[in-house]
């Protein structure tokens, strides 16, 4: 157990208010350049004070005896996570993938600031059972979903983690070249890219691509495996179509880059946090070893 003291660390993201004013400059630039096109900055405001009144009470809501810190998004890599940390995002669902990626087996408890927007797939826990949450998953006594995450790792020892899906092709709308190889075979491809998810993406990016290649693969969010899709394959003299989509539980998934330039692999749709996948790299995807701890509430 460690010896530290529990931390709550807080987790947001700008609030779409905060990202229009840093792009205006004032309130009234900004209140402008919105009438003008026929919206309303009150919109806004009220979704801003929405989500920093959540993270008021939610802050309120941590025991006195307590550390507390609190990290937006853009400087989550920067951010360095301890083993006696209850992560606490305060946001849409994405907060929780894109945290999710940095973490070891710390609890995390998601708070929904608009429950009227935000579906709350992921952040489900009320403010008003948030202290009584952080003592029991501080104590490890709350109940937890052991949710199945993804790892790329390149040929070189890089790796990437993803709690929706890892994604391999070109960093442009150009064509990504790149052979696969699972239980069923090898192919070549040249296709928008390759998707590989986890049983939580598969609610996401991945259920919009098997409803558009009129297949299903069933992935449920605990379950040790991950599905695979190849986006909009096409098919040529050098490249095949007949390994588009599949579950890997066991085996990983092996893609060599075919691309002189532009290749790369991101993570739950962070695309300035990648890898670079140049003409040989190898990357091999498949189920993570670790799972997101995700206090259900």
């Amino acid at each position: 157990m460690p010896t530290n003291s529990p931390r709550a660390v807080f987790v947001t993201r700008e609030s779409n208010y905060e990202l229009l004013l840093a792009r205006h400059a004032t309130r009234e630039q900004a209140r402008f350049f919105l009438e003008t096109r026929g919206q309303r900055i009150e919109t806004l405001e009220d979704r801003d004070c929405q989500l920093h009144d959540a993270l008021k009470q939610a802050r309120l809501a941590v025991p006195d005896d307590w550390r507390q810190a609190h990290v937006r998004r853009p400087d989550l890599d920067r951010f360095l996570f301890g083993p006696e940390d209850v992560i606490v995002p305060v946001g849409q669902d994405g907060l929780v993938a894109n945290v999710a990626k940095y973490l070891a087996s710390q609890p995390v408890l998601g708070v929904n600031p608009s429950p009227d927007l935000y579906d709350g797939i992921l952040v489900r826990v009320p403010v008003r059972r948030l202290a009584d949450l952080l003592r029991a998953a501080a104590a490890e006594q709350a109940p937890i979903e052991y949710r199945t995450m993804v790892e790329a790792r390149l040929d070189t020892g890089e790796r990437l983690l993803a709690l929706n899906e890892v994604f391999v092709g070109h960093r442009s709308h150009q064509s990504a070249r790149f052979s696969i190889v699972v239980s069923s075979g090898r192919e070549d491809h040249s296709s928008s890219g390759l998707i590989v998810a986890s049983g939580t993406g598969a609610t996401g990016w991945a259920r919009s691509i098997m409803e558009s290649m009129g297949t299903h693969v069933p992935l449920t969010p605990e379950e040790r495996a991950v599905a695979y899709f190849v986006r909009e394959a096409f098919p040529s003299i050098a490249t095949g179509t007949s390994i588009r989509a599949g579950k890997l539980a066991h085996e990983p998934i092996e893609v060599t880059s075919r691309m002189n330039d532009g290749g790369v692999i991101f993570a739950d749709g962070m695309e300035q946090d990648f890898l670079v996948f140049d003409w040989g790299r190898r990357v091999f995807v498949a189920p993570a070893a670790h799972a997101l701890h995700l206090v259900t509430g």
